[in-house]
C-alpha cells in the first residue's frame, strides 16, 4: 500500500491524520492511548511490544493499536518516521 492510499483509507474511516516521528533509541514503557491508532512506517523502525511480544515495524509496514490496549515502544537506531491515524 502506498502512503497516499494509507492516508486516504484513514480519512475514509474517520481517523485524524498526523505525520510524526521519534528520535533514535527512544523507549516508551507500557502505556495506553484513549484512541484507536493506525500507523504506517515511512522510514526507520520501531518495535511495539504487546502481550509481552515485540514486533518490529519497518518502512511500508502498518500497525493497529486499539484504544486502551497496553503496549510499549522502542525506536530503532536511525529513529522512525510515520503517518498515524487516531480516532
Amino acid at each position: 500500500m502506498t502512503r497516499e492510499a494509507f492516508e486516504e483509507s484513514l480519512r475514509r474511516e474517520g481517523y485524524e491524520v498526523y505525520y510524526g516521528g521519534f528520535r533514535a533509541g527512544l523507549e516508551n514503557p507500557d502505556h495506553v492511548h484513549a484512541w484507536d491508532a493506525r500507523l504506517m512506517i515511512l522510514g526507520g523502525e520501531i518495535a511495539i511490544t504487546r502481550d509481552g511480544k515485540a514486533e518490529i515495524f519497518r518502512m511500508g509496514d502498518t500497525c493497529v493499536v486499539p484504544a486502551n490496549y497496553p503496549h510499549a515502544e522502542k525506536v530503532g537506531p536511525r529513529g522512525v518516521a510515520f503517518i498515524a491515524g487516531r480516532r
